[in-house]
């Protein structure tokens, strides 16, 4: 009897091997990870929380915010919640349909289509939302407070709320 059968027939149990993993639907990125803690009767607990966005690079995007013990279980759980909230956003000549300025809580954001060859002109987590979702010509400006997570809120409303002219027409049950 050779080694490898004696250990378990030499191949690994339970993990699929690369050449059958088909390839991935959504890019991950993270926006930004921060240690919090609650006070309890034997001093402080310190968990860590995620924000995370996902995006197909074809008009898809999602945001997930999730706390965990570690940093890659908060990641994890966080990327878990990112697909359940996907958005799909409507992209007209690489850039988005009209000019949106949202309000969420402090923060306030303008979005503005822009010429191609523009490039995303953008800060921070607006321009890794804005290239997860395959917008390649946009600018945008943080008008408000310069918090992540609630600019990233706000953006995610922004991009909810765009229609393209026949959305728009067919809404208002105009010609198309």
């Amino acid at each position: 009897m050779k080694s490898a059968e004696r250990r378990g027939g030499g191949q690994r149990r339970g993990r699929r091997s690369d050449s059958r993993r088909e390839p991935k639907e959504f890019e991950q990125k993270t926006i930004e990870i921060a240690r919090v803690t609650r006070v309890v009767a034997g001093g402080k607990r310190m968990r860590f929380r995620a924000t995370v966005a996902l995006g197909d690079m074809k008009g898809r995007v999602g945001i997930g915010i999730a706390k965990g013990s570690d940093v890659s279980n908060a990641i994890q759980k966080a990327a878990t919640a990112a697909r359940k909230k996907i958005v799909t956003v409507p992209i007209v000549n690489d850039t988005i349909p009209h000019q949106i300025l949202v309000k969420y809580r402090a923060a306030r954001l303008l979005v503005k289509p822009a010429p191609k060859g523009s490039g995303v002109i953008a800060g921070g987590p607006i321009r890794l939302v804005m290239e997860l979702a395959g917008i390649k010509n946009v600018v945008s400006k943080i008008l408000g407070s310069p918090n992540k997570i609630n600019n990233v809120y706000a953006l995610m409303i922004a991009l909810r709320s765009l229609r393209t002219r026949e959305q728009a027409a067919h809404r208002r049950g105009g010609p198309r």
